[in-house]
Order: structure tokens, then C-alpha cells, then sequence
């Protein structure tokens, strides 16, 4: 899909965890494609940031420094986007929290945090959004994960979490179809330089014995995911809504774990 045009000059859309990794990636993708972009996640530092990287392509561009789990913070967010860019016709719901642990050693909190951040989060900003959607034509888009349908060991808050995303989603997908509003699930597989792979990933022996289970034998690219996530909230997957696609090399298919190997 790379290099594919798609009729998105003008639209806006709405990223949270839009200021790294793969969001951000998405966000450049969009930036590119000439759709107007707003960004949110907790840092000012990285919002700030990433609104110059972005505006630095040429997209229009801005940004929020707030934390998915405060409902009124992001209906304000929300409501100031579409006051300055105009109606939203793409959500991205990418804003995330993991890392490994046992769920023997898992402390509640911990398990609440990973909760609140991927699948609160997830329904808060689509929640907040609504109002602002354009109707028909908008277009809802979770970033999950391989967890929410092969669960990993030493990730059962975010196996939870996600699966709990999937739900989400394509519940919005049965409810809000009479709205003209799509919503659909992107599950990354293993992404090279991102943040998840450096925590699940952490060791050359761990690298190898990931790659050596997916059928395609690497690592993907961040742009990868943004050439489809720009492909499914424009109007060329019109017809899709309620899936939940991989952008994963076959990574599922051979249930691969990206839980650490010792050297």
C-alpha cells in the first residue's frame, strides 16, 4: 500500500498516543495524505513535538497534553479540534500501557492501570468524539494487539484490556452503523523500533526467536500499519466495519509469544 493516494485532503482526524511510535506514524501518514491532524498524549514535551514534526511535512496540525482516563479532559480536546479544524472523520484510539509481569506478582493496581489507560481510554475517546463525528462518514479505528486474541503469558492485564478494545469496537461498529460511523480493530504485530517491542522484546535471543515464528521472517514497519490504518478510514473500505484486521508478517498464525527468552 505504500505510496497509495487516498481522497483524505482536508478531513481531520483525532490520535490519541498520537506522539510516538506507531501514532505517530499514523499521524505523518495522515499528515501526508492531507488530512488535518490533532494529537493527544500526556507529555506537552511530546505533543509539542510531534505537532512540529508533523507540521513540518506540511500537515495542519495540533495538540493536546492530556490523559485518556480524564473523560472531561478529552471531551474538551474533542470539542476544541472540532471548533478549530472542523468535524472529526477519523478517530484513532492508540494510546497504550503494558509491560511484563506475572499476574502471581501483579500488584491491583497495576492490573487497573493497564485497564483504564487501553480500554477506558479506548471508549472514552470514542465516546467524547460522537458528538463530533461527522455523520455519515466517520470512522473509528482501535490500535489493539495480538494479546486480544492469543492471550501471552506475563501480560494478563493487557490481554484483558485488549480483548476488552475488540469488544469495544465492534460494538460501536453494530450501534453506530445507523450514523454512518465505521469502526474497525488494527492488531500491530511485532513493529520494528517501537516501545512495545523494546519492553517484550528486549535481547537479541528474544529478537530471533520471535522472527524465527512469523511466517513472513521479520519484523514490520511503522509505516506498514499507517499505510493500512489510512486505507481503512478512508472512504476505499467504505464497506468495512467491525473487523479485526492484523498487520502482522502471519505473526498469529503461528501464535507467536513476544514474551522474553533468555540468552
Amino acid at each position: 500500500m505504500a505510496g497509495t493516494r487516498y481522497a483524505l485532503t482536508g478531513k481531520v482526524a483525532f490520535i490519541t498516543g498520537g506522539t510516538s511510535g506507531i501514532n505517530l506514524a499514523i499521524a505523518e501518514r495522515f499528515g501526508r495524505e492531507g488530512m488535518q491532524v490533532a494529537v493527544l498524549s500526556r507529555s506537552q514535551d511530546k505533543v509539542d513535538s510531534a505537532v512540529e514534526r508533523l507540521k513540518s511535512i506540511g500537515a495542519n496540525a495540533i495538540g493536546f497534553a492530556a490523559d485518556v482516563r480524564d473523560y472531561d479532559a478529552l471531551e474538551a480536546a474533542m470539542a476544541e479540534t472540532a471548533t478549530s479544524l472542523g468535524p472529526i472523520d477519523a478517530l484513532i484510539a492508540g494510546a497504550a500501557g503494558n509491560f511484563l509481569c506475572p499476574a502471581e506478582d501483579l500488584s491491583p493496581n497495576g492490573f487497573k492501570a493497564v485497564i483504564d489507560i487501553d480500554l477506558l481510554g479506548t471508549f472514552y475517546a470514542a465516546r467524547a468524539a460522537f458528538q463530533h463525528m461527522t455523520k455519515p462518514g466517520a470512522s473509528v479505528l482501535a490500535i489493539s494487539a495480538g494479546q486480544s486474541l492469543v492471550p501471552i503469558p506475563n501480560q494478563i492485564h493487557a490481554n484483558a484490556a485488549k480483548a476488552g478494545v475488540n469488544m469495544v469496537i465492534q460494538t460501536l461498529a453494530n450501534e453506530w452503523g445507523v450514523h454512518g460511523i465505521r469502526a474497525n480493530v488494527l492488531i500491530p504485530g511485532p513493529i520494528e523500533g517501537t516501545e512495545g517491542i523494546r519492553r517484550l522484546v528486549p535481547d537479541e535471543a528474544a529478537k530471533r526467536h520471535v522472527t524465527a515464528s512469523i511466517p513472513l521472517g521479520r519484523f514490520g514497519e511503522t509505516g506498514e500499519v499507517a499505510d493500512l490504518a489510512a486505507f481503512l478510514v478512508s472512504d476505499a473500505a467504505a464497506y468495512i466495519t467491525g473487523a479485526v484486521i492484523p498487520c502482522d508478517g502471519g505473526a498469529l498464525l503461528t501464535r507467536a509469544r513476544l514474551s522474553p527468552v533468555k540468552s
